[in-house]
């Protein structure tokens, strides 16, 4: 059986995440998309609220299983008995980014490849930092995630208070 995972921060996830899952999930046998439970950035969204979204994305891929981890990628990977891990690539900044990745993990675990697969145009701008940028300053995001994504993340920003962005600031410049 060819597992392969599927690791990120995924705070949330959004369209492009979840076209990546689907896609692995016709590669291999097995993928497990996997959270990791303390990213080294603030995140918005506790661990299980992030579960509960990817448990949700998946419930029709009947190969892919959702969990968390902790620690070192490849010594997850190692320890589920994964071939592979599947990462998405959006623009060239993301290929230096994971192929220095790839690198470290091809020196740590050697036995287990990276598997790059590119987004779909329609979502090569889209990241979790821009979404929850774009849901702050209450932008439309019904086109980057799915409804209960968008339900929750909204929510989400109205409990960080009133200054989100509303408040429009005219300058005059004076010669």
């Amino acid at each position: 059986m060819t597992i392969a995972i599927y690791p990120g921060s995924f705070d949330p996830i959004h369209n492009g995440h979840i076209e990546i899952a689907r896609r692995a999930a016709q590669l291999f046998e097995t993928v497990i998309w996997a959270a990791y439970d303390r990213p080294l950035k603030n995140v918005l969204f506790s661990e299980q609220e992030r579960l509960e979204f990817m448990l949700e994305a998946a419930r029709d891929l009947p190969n892919v299983q959702v969990c968390s981890y902790h620690g070192l990628t490849v010594l997850f990977a190692r320890q589920v008995g994964a071939k592979a891990i599947v990462r998405g690539l959006r623009a060239t900044h993301d290929f230096e980014i994971e192929y220095q990745m790839a690198l470290t993990n091809q020196q740590q675990a050697p036995e287990i490849d990276t598997v790059c697969l590119m987004t779909g145009a329609q979502y090569a701008f889209l990241s979790s930092s821009i979404l929850k940028e774009v849901a702050l300053a209450n932008g439309n995001i019904t086109e980057m995630v799915p409804p209960y994504v968008a339900t929750r993340l909204t929510a989400r920003m109205a409990q960080l208070g009133d200054d989100r962005g509303e408040k429009v600031k005219l300058v005059s410049i004076q010669e």
